[in-house]
């Protein structure tokens, strides 16, 4: 089998477990197409997810049926105004063995697991959601001067209710970039409804079957990578991520007068890693200039700090995101 070969079966295989991954979701979760297709998107790039949304719209049920549907090791923390970050991470714990001898010993937190499930943490304040800062940059947790690996894959998912709501602490900035995207879960439309009572309210609810492990989705993630992207489409991705800082000469005219500061590095990253995975679900050997347009809100809308002028105004940052990709990719093509 030829190398060309060899990689379009690959793919193949890569679309199949994909389509069969969501197609596993699916069986629990009703619509919400654009939340599941960013999750996995984020899970294949080896990222980690922030979904936002009132309270009953199935952002916990959605991780709980993502975990069921990988064979890998599932936690869930409760985040409250009262947890503490030894709560998140572990502790060391003084110990004494069979022979008197005492020392102490780390005990691991439930952040331990392929798939943490992170629910509101937006409750809890600034020094516990601190706790997951170098977890989900580095993988590892240090305490006491020791560092700790965390399992891989290690995919972080949490909850976020609305910032209006009370109760709440709005994350840092630097947590908020170590998210590869920010979901907004909106209210489901009336049949959709129908369908999430016929699921829930009936003697049989339905559950998803594990069909993927870890070392599977690490393949994934590895030949994602592998997608060509081309000079000028890499470069499109640098400007709409320049066309989101006011002071940058690509600045778009919402951006210089609304925007206090642009999206990191990360999020040029981000665009360029979900384009990779969109081009192979789309059976395609490259990356085009509409997957950037396609993921470029999710990846970056948490990524953007609105200056006093645009908050005032109730300017969103979706917004600002869309004229910045109307001037950059429409002049790019």
């Amino acid at each position: 089998m030829s190398p060309t070969a060899d990689l379009s079966a690959q793919l193949d295989r890569f679309r199949d477990d994909f389509h069969k991954l969501r197609s596993e979701i699916g069986k629990v979760i009703v619509g919400q197409d654009e939340i599941v297709r960013g999750t996995l998107l984020s899970l294949l790039a080896g990222g980690h997810v922030l979904l936002e949304g009132v309270p009953g719209l199935g952002k916990t049920l959605l991780v709980r049926t993502l975990a069921d549907a990988l064979d890998l090791k599932f936690s869930r923390i409760q985040f409250t105004p009262d947890l503490m970050p030894a709560d998140v991470i572990g502790t060391n714990v003084f110990m004494e063995d069979d022979t008197g001898r005492k020392h102490f010993e780390f005990q691991h937190g439930p952040i331990f697991a392929n798939i943490v499930l992170a629910d509101e943490i937006n409750r809890a304040t600034p020094k516990t959601q601190s706790a997951l800062l170098e977890a989900m940059q580095e993988h590892t947790v240090t305490v006491a001067g020791h560092t700790h690996h965390l399992p891989e894959p290690f995919f972080v998912l949490a909850t976020q209710n609305p910032l209006e709501m009370e109760g709440t602490y709005p994350l840092p900035e630097a947590q908020l970039d170590r998210f590869f995207c920010k979901l907004l879960v909106k209210f489901p439309a009336l049949a959709e409804i129908e369908s999430i009572l016929d699921r829930t309210t009936n003697v049989d609810t339905p559950h998803a079957t594990s069909v993927l492990d870890g070392l599977r989705i690490r393949e994934m993630q590895h030949l994602a990578r592998q997608i060509p992207i081309a000079d000028d489409i890499r470069r499109d991705a640098v400007r709409v991520v320049l066309g989101t800082h006011p002071a940058d000469p690509l600045a778009t005219e919402m951006t210089k007068r609304f925007v206090r500061y642009g999206s990191s590095p990360r999020g040029a990253q981000a665009i360029i890693l979900a384009a990779k995975i969109l081009a192979i679900i789309d059976h395609r050997f490259h990356v085009a200039r509409e997957d950037l347009r396609t993921v470029a809100v999710a990846v970056l809308r948490h990524r953007l700090i609105l200056n006093f002028e645009g908050q005032a105004d109730g300017v969103s940052t979706d917004a600002v995101l869309e004229d910045v990709l109307a001037k950059m990719l429409n002049t790019a093509s």
